[in-house]
């Protein structure tokens, strides 16, 4: 099928410019970023990570990866209990393609937010439309992240981020909280990866699981070996509908390949979106561009998809900053799909998906200020000299 033309100027703009630049989910009480951590006390050996929770031994790390994340009694809630030991090939092409969509946040499409001032009227609906193929031509930086949840295997969506403390050699990827966390009722994830330009020529889901390997994953898998969330949303944040943790719905993640290798993520692709903290309120961007995989009905999670926008200011709860808000129709899977103003010339992420509307009218990610940057700059500075 043909990708649909961008039907805004600015969306258009947008597209030249990526064109140009590619190569290849009140506050709470800890206000400061919730790193999780993967270089813990406690590992198991040969650089593997596991909760400081679980046994420690090499026979015990083996049943982990033979399948021993399943057991979901000990879901690992504190920052420093993040674990992510790679296991190899557990993310295989007929794997990826059988994961569903993210836990999906939804509110009520009226009404939510509408005895708050700084609430904008609701959006109209927009369509979503298709990104061009391949997408590391067009949108490289985007991508999907899988993981496994106590409901099976999940996906959200994803984006290449710079890092100032390795300037063209990134290994940070923006997501949602909730991605990675699943808020105030649990904790972590497991078997966190980022697949940069998911099925890159947009092939029908029924053919991904037989397609090549080089269209589905073409730069691989690439596995957290680190996130920091926001401690909001560790401490407020709901997996089942929006509330104040939503405006905190953010998460870094640094990277490692699979399968070794000297090179960084965005040497690998080629890109990464510059992440802006001082864009003003919603009400006073133009313009931008919402990106990401919607894999609940209609979609399928097969094709990256976009919604052109000016976005509007929703308040989900009174002392927590106005989130944006912009129509569109995309559904779960979409979450942590970055949204993005060209900047100067340069791509620039200034929200991510975290809530919609349970009809599907409209998207809500959160204002990236002050909170947004600590959490951005913790995960930097941890990783700044190696």
């Amino acid at each position: 099928m043909p990708s649909i033309r961008r039907s805004t100027a600015a969306a258009a703009a947008l597209v030249a410019l990526l064109t140009g630049t590619v190569t290849a989910c009140g506050p709470g009480d800890d206000k400061a970023a919730a790193s999780g951590a993967a270089d813990q006390k406690g590992q198991g050996g040969g650089g593997l990570q596991i909760p400081k929770d679980m046994p420690t031994s090499l026979d015990d790390l083996k049943k982990w990866k033979d399948g021993g994340w399943q057991n979901w009694d000990k879901w690992a809630r504190k920052a420093s209990d993040f674990a992510n030991p790679v296991i190899k090939d557990h993310w295989k092409t007929d794997r990826l393609a059988k994961a569903k969509n993210s836990p999906e946040i939804g509110v009520k499409a009226t009404g939510t937010g509408s005895e708050f001032d700084a609430t904008d009227p609701e959006p109209r609906p927009v369509t979503a439309e298709q990104v061009a193929r391949p997408y590391h031509q067009h949108m490289a930086p985007v991508g999907k992240i899988f993981f496994d949840s106590p409901k099976g295997p999940m996906v959200c969506s994803g984006t290449i981020v710079e890092d100032p403390a390795h300037p063209g050699k990134s290994n940070l990827v923006w997501t949602a909280g909730h991605c990675v966390h699943s808020g105030k009722q649990g904790g972590w994830m497991r078997n966190i990866v980022f697949v940069p330009s998911y099925n890159d020529n947009g092939a029908a889901m029924n053919q991904v699981s037989g397609a090549p390997p080089q269209q589905v994953t073409p730069y691989g898998r690439f596995w957290a070996d680190w996130i920091t969330t926001s401690g909001e949303w560790i401490n407020m944040g709901s997996q089942h509908t929006g509330n104040g943790g939503s405006a905190y719905d953010f998460a870094v993640l640094h990277v490692k390949p699979e399968n070794g290798g000297g090179k960084s993520l965005q040497e690998t692709v080629g890109t990464a979106a510059r992440v802006a903290f001082d864009t003003p309120s919603a009400d006073r961007i133009a313009s931008l561009d919402a990106f990401g995989y919607p894999a609940a009905p209609p979609f399928d999670g097969a094709r990256m998809m976009n919604c052109p926008g000016r976005p509007g200011r929703l308040v989900m709860q009174e002392g927590t900053p106005a989130m944006n808000r912009i129509g569109c129709n995309m559904t779960g899977g979409t979450s942590g799909g970055g949204w993005f103003v060209n900047h100067g010339g340069k791509l620039t992420l200034v929200s991510n998906t975290s809530i919609s509307s349970s009809n599907h009218t409209w998207l809500a990610g959160p204002h990236l200020g002050p909170e947004a940057e600590r959490v951005f700059n913790d995960i930097s500075r941890k990783f700044a000299n190696r």
